[in-house]
């Protein structure tokens, strides 16, 4: 089953989306108009982000309708024209989408997706575009950062009870799968999108029995197969292993080879320990130890550096919530506009110059070495051609002095691709395992240095020759232009 808004999505968008859209109808003002999506900033501050949310997009585009009472609550808001609602009833998006894979590693300022249409079509995607993109690939992005941090671990995510509301909670179980989670607790999320679904006991199985023992008994008696009991209820190490141990003992002896304990609360080094020590006493060496609690990547990452021996993560709250980033820096911002039946590049000028945008429809080229590995991102003028073999210069995007030659490499890569054309989808999207293994893949083939926690590597994302000219010329034509009519201003004030 594909994955839908739970809500109309043609009404999911900011007001000032159809207040513009009416402006441009009623002025006629429809001209083809192309928008790039991309962030300012790797979130957490990290050295990468992970793409994801592309197909939860196409397909929420492709079932773009306004209802009759969507137009209605419209009309009631003394805003729109009837010509314009007339309009609306039989919109349909029918523009060009590029976009990157999902699981595929992004970086500032490049952009993600494409999106070539008539102006009034491609402005009401902002938001929704914005809204699904965002989030996805940030729980993705913590996801992996998790996935890293526990050296490949199993990473089993249980944050429903804690996420931002239904869509908050599915939208962030299948990111968090592409990402390197390996399960769910989130039943719905299951069905919907193929995620294989865990879950075992909480305190109150254990507290609603006459003793802990006979929870463990009554447990194992259901699920023989798979049994991982949870130990932590009234006392870790001289309650909650003892009766474990005596389970996992007999469930062995009956050949049942499934066996498990987790801990949820204290100091899970210590503990886990511990009850490592203990199982391995017992005979239980097979039996896996899983630790919950309020876990991030950097706890995660403390225990594993100090050989916790935990075999299984169960993470919620810090992975569904996006704990310490909470939200991606993505924005969707006009680079060309139709002028005289052909695009024209546009610029977004600012005061502070990591908001000043590339101008032009672009695409983005990844530069990889002999070993597979990434080593830096051009981004081109789209018709620009690269070959493998010359050198290339790799231009500071804002910084046009400064520059890097790179011809060691042995390969070059488009990373937009079409994916919608005249509003139909043109891809078979792949299932969630294969763009799991996609974001796996790609982490494994980054170099460590950008994978680190703290202060990881920059990685180099870079204008060709071609577009360092054209968005450096527009920067100055702006300028002269400003100062012309400074120049105009003074002379009018001074007669």
């Amino acid at each position: 089953m594909d994955s839908k808004c739970f809500l109309n999505c043609a009404m999911l968008t900011d007001f000032y989306e159809l207040t513009m859209m009416q402006g441009y109808f009623l002025q006629k003002h429809d001209p083809l108009a192309a928008f790039e999506m991309f962030f300012r900033r790797a979130p957490f501050d990290g050295g990468f982000a992970v793409f994801a949310g592309l197909e939860t997009l196409m397909k929420s585009i492709a079932d773009f309708r306004f209802e009759a009472e969507d137009l209605d609550y419209l009309a009631e808001q003394k805003v729109f024209r009837k010509s314009f609602l007339d309009y609306l009833a039989d919109f349909k998006f029918g523009g060009e989408i590029h976009a990157m894979e999902e699981g595929t590693l992004a970086f500032p300022n490049e952009p993600l997706i494409r999106v070539q249409a008539p102006l009034i079509e491609a402005q009401l995607l902002e938001s929704l575009l914005l809204n699904i993109i965002n989030f996805q690939t940030l729980i993705a992005t913590k996801a992996a950062r998790i996935y890293l941090a526990s050296e490949g671990g199993a990473i089993f995510e249980f944050g429903m009870r804690r996420a931002h509301g239904v869509n908050g909670a599915l939208g962030a179980t299948r990111a968090a799968f592409i990402g390197g989670a390996a399960g769910t607790s989130n039943t719905l999320a299951g069905k919907l999108y193929g995620i294989p679904v865990k879950g075992t006991m909480a305190h109150s199985w254990i507290m609603s029995f006459e003793s802990e023992l006979a929870a463990f008994q009554k447990y194992a008696d259901v699920y023989p197969d798979g049994c991982i009991l949870l130990i932590d209820t009234y006392d870790t190490l001289k309650s909650g292993l003892d009766n474990a141990i005596k389970i996992g003992k007999k469930l062995q002896e009956q050949g049942h080879d499934s066996f498990g304990v987790r801990l949820d609360s204290g100091d899970l080094e210590y503990l886990s320990k511990r009850v490592r020590e203990r199982l391995d006493q017992a005979g239980l060496k097979n039996a896996k130890i899983a630790a919950s609690n309020e876990l991030d990547e950097g706890i995660i990452h403390q225990l594993i550096t100090e050989k916790a021996p935990i075999d299984i993560w169960g993470v919620g709250t810090h992975l569904v919530t996006a704990k310490s980033d909470p939200a991606l820096t993505g924005v969707y911002k006009l680079m060309a506009k139709e002028v005289d039946g052909k695009f024209v590049p546009t610029i977004k000028v600012s005061n502070n110059p990591e908001k000043i945008s590339d101008p032009g429809i672009k695409q983005v080229n990844r530069f990889y070495n002999g070993s597979g590995s990434p080593i830096a991102d051009l981004i081109t003028l789209d018709g620009e051609e690269l070959e493998v073999g010359p050198p290339y210069r790799f231009y500071h995007p804002r910084y046009p002095y400064r520059f890097l030659d790179v011809a060691e490499y042995q390969d070059i890569k488009p990373l937009l691709h079409p994916v919608m054309k005249e509003g139909k989808v043109l891809v078979d999207f792949p299932d969630l395992k294969t763009i799991q293994k996609r974001t796996k893949d790609n982490l494994g083939a980054l170099d460590d240095t950008y994978k680190r926690l703290i202060n990881p590597h920059v990685y180099k994302v870079s204008l060709s020759e071609k577009l360092k000219d054209l968005k450096f010329g527009m920067i100055a034509e702006y300028e002269r232009a400003a100062q012309r009519s400074s120049a105009v201003q003074k002379g009018s004030d001074s007669q």
